[in-house]
């Protein structure tokens, strides 16, 4: 172990061109949550390159050739013979004990619950960081948006090998289960799902015990693979589910429904934005802390929408929502209305907006 501790210590880390994200490391230590392919590696070795090549030692717990009970009795000498100010394990494993440095980062899918870590969920790009990766901003962005996700990889892979690429890293990344219920999901994007139906599903084609299903769907939840949106003062109500990344619909399913894509990208800059929000009936996302509905229509012009008004105006009236906006993919407009501000926007102008 310790011949690996001084290859990786002397190991040079390169990086290509690092695009920045909105979230950022200083002189702290850290527990860095997020998905496969988020990102975090390379925010870590960001951080890492501004400092003294001496002072820190990086290392992917994923490396075969890691002996954890002969790391767990040699990494605190070599961190301490070496001066190690700060330590990286990056893929960290729960079997790996803590040793004291002054800077302490890990990196993993779920959180362990370290009190003195500050903890940095990550997510895929957002929107606005995705643009970092675009030579201009116009409208093939969002088509580009679309075609790719937001995992910030895929603008390296080619167009006929992302599907595969997305299936390599998740079924790496998952349980064999986790990944069967994922695949489900994918066909139920946006959609009101509960698990005993994916229980009820499954069943027919896989041998599966409910209890084991239960808690692979609990991981997914807990991994962030996949996102539950709660139904406005309904906690107990079936919740609606988003995929953590609209690349994993074309990825892992054949079925085609645009509006729901749509939907689930719409969800996501909610969350990465940390705003909270509520479906309804006729309503797909409800802010309580701005008074606004959020209507998911791609497609939609000023007749479309005053008609979808109509629809909701009970739930207007009755939550006073001051404000309606309606995502469409080009059009934007507003709709005269007594009670609130009705406007549409589209979703590239929304999604960097204030």
């Amino acid at each position: 172990m310790e011949i690996l501790l001084q290859e990786l210590y002397k190991t040079d880390i390169y990086m290509d061109k690092f695009h920045f994200r909105k979230v950022y490391l200083e002189d702290l230590s850290y527990q860095i949550n997020g998905i496969s392919q988020s990102g975090k590696s390379k925010l870590v070795k960001n951080y890492l390159l501004g400092l003294k090549k001496s002072t820190y030692l990086y290392m992917d717990c994923d490396d075969i050739r890691l002996d954890i009970e002969e790391l767990n009795n040699n990494l605190a000498r070599f961190c301490n013979h070496n001066k190690i100010d700060t330590l990286v394990l990056d893929n960290y494993k729960q079997d790996i004990k803590i040793v004291n440095v002054s800077q302490l980062i890990i990196c993993c899918e779920n959180n362990i619950e370290i009190d003195y870590l500050k903890t940095i969920q990550l997510y895929p790009l957002d929107y606005e960081e995705f643009l970092a990766y675009e030579h201009k901003y116009d409208s093939t962005a969002l088509n580009h948006f679309f075609q790719l996700g937001a995992f910030p990889s895929m603008h390296k892979v080619q167009s006929d090998e992302r599907n595969t690429y997305i299936q390599k890293t998740l079924k790496y990344a998952l349980e064999t289960m986790e990944f069967d219920i994922l695949i489900f999901c994918a066909k139920m994007m946006a959609q009101k799902v509960s698990p005993y139906s994916i229980y009820e599903r499954l069943k027919q084609t896989t041998k599966i015990s409910k209890d084991k299903l239960y808690k692979s769907y609990e991981s997914l939840c807990n991994k962030n693979y996949i996102h539950l949106l709660e139904k406005n003062n309904h906690p107990k109500a079936t919740k609606k589910i988003y995929l953590c990344d609209i690349s994993l619909k074309s990825a892992l399913s054949l079925d085609k429904n645009f509006g729901r894509l749509f939907e689930n990208m719409v969800y996501l800059e909610l969350l990465k934005s940390g705003i909270e929000c509520f479906y309804d009936d006729g309503i797909d996302f409800y802010i309580p802390e701005n008074d606004e509905v959020i209507l998911c229509t791609p497609f939609a012009d000023e007749r479309i929408l005053f008609k979808k008004m109509q629809v909701i105006e009970a739930f207007i009236f009755g939550y006073g929502i001051k404000k309606v906006t309606a995502i469409t993919m080009n059009n934007e407009g507003s709709v005269s209305h007594p009670f609130s501000k009705v406007e549409m926007l589209p979703f590239d102008i929304w999604a960097i907006g204030d």
